[in-house]
């Protein structure tokens, strides 16, 4: 499955076509739109369910219900209903038809209405932009640079073996959002070669469970924003004065702050955290590696209650003392997060966006960040990152040139930290300039030309600064003679 987002004019960016890979990186300047972009492909995801080859799937489960529902009350079925009985005998033929594929098309119309009613609704996606953003007006993310004429457009399509799934799109020239959607009718739900399984009405409703279920397995989306060491040292405090202002009588001028909807889902998850029942045993050693390669230490999770906030507790190596977040060493409260989602909250196939991984890590840290990251991939988690460390690009460099190594059976590592390069997406962000791709280069890997001008402006700014004191301790020399 391949997800294609494009977006016009969209915040600071001008113009941008990504694709989202296994591993897709954000890298570039400042305020050039590496959040906004996170932040849009985070909605979408909320919004949808997941970017997948059957996001309104789950929608199915209400038909299944209804139609479950209307079969066994026979005494009040209207001309309708009869008429929508028809329609499933016509679908047990089509599930029953040898050498032919079972397409969106031969889905029954009320079930066609209910997968396409979230897709094209003018209100729901536009709310979760607003809650994301923090904003009132969609409007306000038409380009804020640059030409404010141009229209806001944010497009996503979803492809299977070449062939579109889906696509939706939303624009905006000020006057309000415009929202539209289609499923392709001849997309493939079954192929020809699946055996014929439904013969009764029944039958059909396993369909409709099975399509929302064991085929379309709800994915989760998940942002770890750049304020998570900050949120993790006072969370205690964030924690009592909601609960404080929640309870209070008289009006508050708190009233009308809000945060945006990423960092209000993360104080959530946080706040009410709890280990899911399906933990991942691939993606919790992860987390594991990441304490002892890293933290030193284990991050522990501790309740005075069953009900309460869970407090959030550093133990380093070989001590029986606790230390809270705030007593911790930045890199501790930094990386906390990230160990407490992978070892209780992400599954497979979720989506984990990371904001700049590297913050407070020591350059020797952000490479092994870097190695985290293909373990994630390796252990099935989809990961997006906005970075700005080079330390960290190289270090994806080499984890890609160790993957084209595993290609040809010359791996130089004995684990699992590589990276092939088809799984890799990075892109370049510029200011009021449309959003470039950065191929991996077999000899420069994913390094930006702008780091590289940098380096070599430092490296020419020593050698004249060097050149200029050699030359003043010759002339003090010769004076001095």
């Amino acid at each position: 499955m391949d997800a294609y987002i494009n977006v016009k004019n969209f915040g600071p960016i001008e113009k941008a076509e990504i694709d989202l890979r296994p591993l897709t990186v954000f890298v570039g300047e400042s305020n050039t739109g590496k959040t906004y972009l996170a932040a849009l492909i985070y909605a979408l995801h909320q919004h949808f369910g997941s970017i997948s080859q059957y996001p309104w799937a789950v929608t199915l489960l209400y038909y299944s219900s209804y139609v479950h529902h209307r079969s066994r009350d026979r005494y009040t079925q209207s001309p309708q209903d009869e008429k929508e009985q028809e329609e499933i005998l016509e679908v047990l033929e089509k599930l029953n038809t040898p050498d032919r594929p079972f397409k969106y098309s031969d889905l029954p119309q009320r079930a066609h209405a209910q997968s396409e009613f979230r897709l094209k609704d003018r209100e729901f996606f536009p709310n979760e932009l607003k809650r994301c953003f923090d904003l009132e007006d969609v409007s306000k993310l038409i380009r804020f640079t640059g030409n404010r004429d141009n229209d806001m457009k944010v497009s996503l399509s979803v492809h299977e073996r070449d062939q579109i799934c889906w696509s939706f799109e939303t624009q905006d020239s000020g006057s309000g959002p415009t929202i539209t959607g289609h499923i392709n009718p001849d997309m493939i739900i079954f192929d020809a070669n699946r055996k014929a399984e439904f013969h009764e009405i029944s039958d059909v409703q396993r369909l409709f469970q099975d399509l929302s279920t064991d085929r379309c397995r709800k994915t989760n989306s998940y942002y770890l924003p750049a304020a998570r060491s900050g949120i993790m040292q006072i969370r205690g405090v964030i924690a009592s004065a909601l609960i404080k202002w929640a309870t209070r009588i008289d009006s508050d001028p708190l009233e009308d702050s809000k945060f945006s909807g990423m960092i209000g889902d993360f104080l959530e998850q946080i706040s009410q955290y709890k280990e899911s029942e399906e933990l991942s045993k691939e993606i919790s050693r992860v987390a594991e590696q990441l304490e002892t390669e890293l933290l030193e230490g284990k991050i522990e999770v501790k309740r005075s209650a069953p009900e309460a906030f869970p407090e959030f507790l550093y133990r380093p190596n070989q001590s029986e003392e606790t230390l809270r977040m705030s007593h911790s060493a930045a890199m501790v409260s930094e990386l906390a997060p990230l160990v407490l989602y992978l070892q209780g909250i992400v599954r497979q196939g979720d989506l984990l966006i990371i904001e700049e991984p590297e913050s407070h890590l020591h350059p020797g840290a952000q490479t092994i960040i870097a190695q985290t990251l293909a373990r994630l991939v390796r252990a099935g988690v989809r990961v997006l990152i906005t970075t700005h460390s080079n330390y960290l690009l190289q270090q994806i460099g080499n984890l890609i040139r160790e993957g084209e190594l595993q290609k040809q059976g010359e791996s130089t590592s004995e684990t699992e930290d590589y990276l092939k390069k088809e799984e890799v997406g990075a892109w370049w962000f510029h200011k009021n300039k449309p959003v470039e791709e950065l191929p991996f280069d077999l000899v420069e890997g994913i390094e930006p030309e702008d780091h590289l001008d940098i380096a070599e402006d430092l490296y020419n700014r020593s050698a004249g600064l060097q050149n200029r004191i050699e030359q003043t301790k010759g002339k003090d020399a010769v004076e001095s003679e």
